[in-house]
């Protein structure tokens, strides 16, 4: 049965015995991360990622209590990085960087366990939270704090619900990412990037 309401598993556990080892505990993240991609959230197993690791299952049972806190786990290592939000000096090229980070987050590990967990999030809202404060609120943040620089230099009107503009980003590039097929070896995040920025320059009215 699923635990769609999980104890706080930000808090560090009571320290007991010898300190945790970084580098284990790294291992375990790692073999989740390949676990989830192999076989989705419901066919990863605690014994499965032990054995991956290569430590023993009490090992990680001292460590997580359940499959679901080590997911929440594993999100929590990757919280998406989507880098310096730096004023380049206009909206086009500050976007620009924004859309070409955000490409690579969606094709690094990061990007990677959001495409295996996303569905069981919809029912599970200890990882949703997770999900929200890791990839979405940075990305949020970053689109407004770049809309407030671009409508004090008077290239757009101030954005009066910056949050709609943040999906506006979020939904194509994970929908063209996730969803869409495409040529193995291409780099569709990257393309998509260069896609869609003239369109969200329109969208906000920027002036040249």
């Amino acid at each position: 049965m699923t635990t769609d309401h999980l104890p706080d598993v930000s808090a560090p556990a009571p320290a007991r015995g010898r300190p945790r080892d970084a580098a284990r505990d790294r291992a375990l993240m790692d073999a989740t991360l390949t676990e989830l991609r192999l076989h989705g959230y419901s066919g990863l197993t605690t014994a499965a990622v032990a054995k991956r690791a290569g430590v023993s299952t009490a090992t990680l049972y001292r460590r997580w209590r359940s499959k679901e806190h080590l997911v929440v786990g594993a999100a929590q290592a990757w919280i998406e990085d989507l880098g310096p939000d730096e004023d380049t000096g206009s909206l086009r090229s500050d976007l620009s960087r924004l859309l070409h980070d955000k490409a690579r987050a969606l094709d690094s590990p990061s990007g990677q366990l959001v495409r295996a967990v996303i569905g069981e999030a919809a029912h599970n809202q200890a990882l949703a939270d997770v999900l929200f404060e890791a990839y979405i609120v940075p990305l949020r943040n970053r689109v407004a704090a770049l809309l407030e620089r671009s409508a004090a230099r008077g290239e757009i009107e101030p954005v009066a619900d910056p949050a709609v503009v943040g999906e506006m980003v979020i939904g194509p590039m994970t929908t063209h990412t996730y969803l869409v097929p495409h040529v193995p070896g291409t780099t569709p995040s990257a393309d998509m990037a260069d896609r869609l920025l003239p369109y969200l320059l329109r969208a906000l009215g920027a002036r040249d």
